[in-house]
């Protein structure tokens, strides 16, 4: 296409599409922005898709597309877009206190109240709740907690932490290091020393020929324990894990997974950090992944749902036995030196309370709950379908494995792109999902009703079928 340099030639000085005008917000993209998680030299190439307006679960672009949202943004938006609720409470708060700060001592009312719900809500009913803005910082002070904590009790050579392979915990550079993914530490020179990373609990891609469920996690069990033994239970702080993996795939784990698990690490005295950043407030059916996965967690990570994306708040809530150590070092210190400029932020934390507020008036996790029951139920007829291997989910959120061949299974190239495709195609239908390597996640708004969940099938069966007809045609099923 004339305007547009060889593919070949220096990335830093690619040029834009000639069809994007040079006053368009594609080309000031093109020429501004620096995108996450984006492959960079095809979105130099093929230019952004422009989201203009959105309301429930569809996106409108500035084309006048509208799409079916089978993502929540990224996992994140619950209740929705364009509630007038939460726009209304956040209008009112940031004129009655648009700022206020928790350091030396200070706070708010939204803020509190705020932490008082979570804790009623999760399984750490006597605690304390650290704010943030993200699953990121979240994640990363959760390691910085535990180094503080087990410094405080005098146990300073307990710092190493266990997380899995596929596992997603965010990207700076503690909380990147927890995440399991290959492209999130290369080139990043990441995982920092004293992370360890074992196998995701993936039966269908990790169990060994002939092995049972019972005897793969009796496997995975095994491994946990050898790596305690080898690096030293008195070294070891705590174990990292989401209830089901999302950015890993949506990784559901066998019965009893969980359970054989944390008796390991009770014998050795290993925080459970348990990562509800995606899981939390509904999403599989109850109000958090540790409730539908039988977790008793040491200390939890929320963000995402928790203000279903209206604005940015994360939580980390920790027992009052840690608390009780955080208090008498930072007596000796002078201070508890952790925080952010914007933790508990009045206004995002006036909204998260009233999202969680209408979650219960909408009586939103049961509605979830039977929901997903149906999108559960619908998309298993899938499995009959030539490119997918696997159906897998729980609530409203689901992953289909794309395959070349079912029996024996048989992935494609992951350089072929076939998932890529997939989702190209759903979006060409008017349905956003998201590839994850060889997998098509689906994670729609918990608002999703009976209709819409027909219509997403719907859609999402187009994409399938038109992949196949190219897989096809490319010669990629020989």
């Amino acid at each position: 296409m004339d305007g547009l340099r060889d593919n070949n030639a220096d990335v830093g000085t690619m040029a834009f599409h000639n069809e994007f005008g040079p006053d368009s917000i594609e080309a000031k993209d093109l020429k501004a922005l620096l995108h996450p998680t984006t492959n960079l030299k095809e979105h130099a190439q093929k230019g952004p898709t422009v989201h203009r307006s959105a309301e429930g679960i569809y996106l409108t672009d500035n084309h006048g597309k509208q799409y079916l949202e089978g993502m929540a943004g990224l996992w994140c938006t619950a209740i929705g877009y364009g509630n007038e609720e939460l726009s209304r409470v956040a209008a009112e708060q940031m004129k009655k206190l648009s700022y206020s700060q928790l350091f030396a001592g200070k706070t708010n009312e939204p803020s509190v109240l705020l932490a008082e719900r979570l804790l009623e809500l999760s399984p750490i009913k006597d605690g304390k709740v650290f704010f943030g803005l993200s699953g990121s910082d979240a994640n990363d002070t959760q390691v910085k907690l535990l180094w503080y904590y087990n410094n405080a009790i005098g146990r300073p050579e307990k710092k190493k932490i266990i997380s899995r392979k596929r596992g997603y915990h965010g990207i700076t550079i503690a909380s990147g290091s927890l995440t399991g993914l290959p492209a999130f530490h290369k080139e990043f020179d990441l995982p920092i020393p004293g992370v360890f990373h074992i196998t995701c609990p993936h039966y269908y891609s990790e169990a060994l020929e002939g092995e049972s469920e019972a005897e793969f996690v009796d496997r995975l069990v095994i491994e946990l324990e050898d790596l305690i033994d080898r690096e030293g239970g008195d070294t070891i702080a705590g174990f990292i894990a989401e209830p089901i993996q999302g950015a890993g795939g949506v990784i559901v784990p066998p019965d009893g997974y969980f359970a054989r698990i944390q008796e390991v690490l009770a014998r050795h005295n290993i925080c459970f950090i348990d990562d509800e950043v995606i899981c939390g407030f509904g999403r599989t059916g109850q109000a958090f992944g540790a409730d539908t996965l039988g977790i008793q967690p040491t200390t939890m990570s929320v963000a995402k749902a928790l203000s279903s994306a209206y604005l940015p708040i994360s939580g980390v809530l920790v027992p009052d036995f840690m608390h009780e150590a955080f208090m008498s070092r930072s007596d000796e210190l002078g201070v508890f030196g952790h925080g952010f400029t914007y933790s508990g932020h009045p206004v995002c934390a006036a909204v998260a309370l009233r999202n969680l507020e209408l979650m219960e008036e909408m009586n939103l996790f049961e509605h979830a709950h039977k929901t997903g029951l149906s999108l559960q139920s619908r998309l298993s007829e899938f499995r009959d379908h030539p490119l997918v291997g696997e159906v897998r989910g729980v609530g409203l959120i689901a992953g289909l494995e794309i395959v070349k061949k079912k029996s024996p299974r048989e992935p494609f190239p992951l350089k072929q792109g076939v998932a890529a495709h997939c989702a190209a195609s759903c979006q060409e239908a008017g349905l956003i999902v998201r590839n994850i390597g060889d997998v098509v996640a689906v994670c729609p708004p918990l608002i999703i009703d009976e209709n819409q969940v027909d219509e997403l099938i719907t859609k999402l069966s187009i994409g399938l079928d038109a992949t196949l007809d190219w897989a096809k045609k490319s010669g990629l099923m020989n």
